[in-house]
C-alpha cells in the first residue's frame, strides 16, 4: 500500500492511487507500508531515489542507520508496538530529497495514523517533508513517554500489592522481569532515534530552520532515556523486596520447624533411656513409671519453650 500526500494551498490532501505519483503537485510526503515490489520500483522510477532492501534496514551499524547520498538523507530507526499479546520492534526507513519525505516500512503502526491526524488538525504547520518527519518523530517520541507512564503506573499498582500470597507474588516477579524487558527494548529504541538524530543534526542537506526543533526532540529523548532508568531503579528495588520478602517467608517456615525440632528432643531422650533393653532402670517397674516419664517428657518440653521465649527467639 502506498499513500501520498500533497499540498494545496494551505491543506495537506491524501492520494492512494500510485499511478498519480507522477501527476501530483507539491508532493510531501509518500508512504509505502508493506509494498509490493511493482509499487516500490515505480516510486523510486517516479521520485528518483532507491530504498534500501530490508536487510540493510535492520542492520545496526552506523552507516547503515544513516547516510547522505546525492543531497539525500537516508536513515532507519526501529519503533516499537505493544499490545496484549506482547511486543514487537519494526524497521522503519526515511528518505528526505528535496523536502519531500519517503518512508518504508512493514506492516501496521498506530504512529503513522496519530501523525496523520495532528496534521488534519493543523495543516499550516506542515510546510513539507522536513515538517512531516519531525512530526512523525514527536508523535513516536509521545508514543513511547506513554508507554513508559503506563509502566511506571504498573510499578505503582505491584508496589502498593507487597502483601499479596506467595503464589501471587511469583506472577508478579514473572510480571516484573516482563516489565524490565520492554523497559530495556525501549531504551533501546531510544538510543537508536537518539543516534540517527544526531546524524541528521549534522546532515548538511537538513534545514538550519528546522535543526532547533530537532534539538527538542533530542532533548524529548533524553529524557525519556532517564525515565527508563528511574524505572529500572524500581524494578530492580521492587524486585529485591518480593525476593527478600519470599527469603523472609522461608526463613519463618524453616524457624518453626527448627522449633518443633529442638523442643521434642528432650522427650525423644527420655523416651530413648526409658526404652533401652535393660532388666533394671529406675522406676521401669513400678505402676506409676510410664506416667513419671511423661511428666518428665512434657516439663523439658516446656522447659525448652520457656526457655526460647525468655530468648525472644519466638
Amino acid at each position: 500500500m502506498v499513500r501520498i500526500f500533497y499540498k494545496e494551498g494551505r491543506l495537506i490532501k491524501r492520494e492512494n492511487d500510485i499511478r498519480e505519483l507522477g501527476k501530483v503537485k507539491n508532493l510531501v510526503w509518500v508512504d509505502l507500508q508493506s509494498p509490493t515490489a511493482e509499487e516500490e520500483e515505480w516510486v523510486e522510477n517516479k521520485c528518483n531515489i532507491s530504498f534500501q532492501t530490508p536487510q540493510e534496514i535492520v542492520e545496526i551499524e552506523s552507516s547503515s542507520r544513516f547516510f547522505e547520498q546525492n543531497d539525500t538523507i537516508n536513515a532507519n530507526s526501529n519503533f516499537l508496538r505493544i499490545d496484549r499479546e506482547g511486543y514487537e520492534t519494526y524497521p522503519v526507513s526515511f528518505i528526505l530529497n528535496q523536502n519531500v519525505l519517503f518512508t518504508y516500512r512493514r506492516g501496521d503502526s498506530k504512529t503513522f495514523a496519530d501523525t496523520v491526524k495532528k496534521m488534519k488538525v493543523s495543516p499550516e504547520g506542515v510546510q513539507g517533508g522536513v515538517d512531516f518527519m519531525l512530526l512523525l518523530l514527536e508523535t513516536r517520541i509521545e508514543a513511547d513517554a506513554d508507554y513508559l507512564e503506563g509502566i511506571s503506573r504498573e510499578i505503582s499498582t505491584i508496589s502498593k500489592n507487597l502483601t499479596h500470597e506467595q503464589k501471587a507474588r511469583q506472577e508478579v516477579l514473572i510480571r516484573i522481569s516482563a516489565l524490565q524487558e520492554i523497559t530495556m527494548v525501549l531504551r533501546e529504541t531510544s538510543i537508536d532515534k537518539q543516534r540517527v538524530l544526531s546524524g541528521i543534526l549534522r546532515s548538511q542537506y537538513f534545514p538550519e530552520d528546522r535543526k532547533e526543533h530537532l534539538r527538542i526532540i533530542l532533548k524529548d529523548i533524553n529524557s525519556l532515556l532517564e525515565y527508563t532508568t528511574f524505572n529500572f531503579e524500581r524494578l530492580e528495588y521492587l524486585q529485591n523486596t518480593f525476593m527478600g520478602l519470599i527469603n523472609l517467608e522461608q526463613s519463618q517456615v524453616i524457624k518453626i520447624f527448627t522449633v518443633v525440632t529442638i523442643i521434642f528432643m528432650p522427650p525423644t531422650l527420655i523416651a530413648g533411656i526409658f526404652g533401652m533393653n535393660y532388666n533394671h532402670i529406675p522406676t521401669t517397674a513400678e505402676p506409676w513409671g510410664f506416667w513419671i516419664s511423661l511428666l518428665l517428657m512434657l516439663f523439658s518440653s516446656l522447659i525448652v519453650l520457656w526457655f526460647f521465649r525468655r530468648k525472644r527467639w519466638i
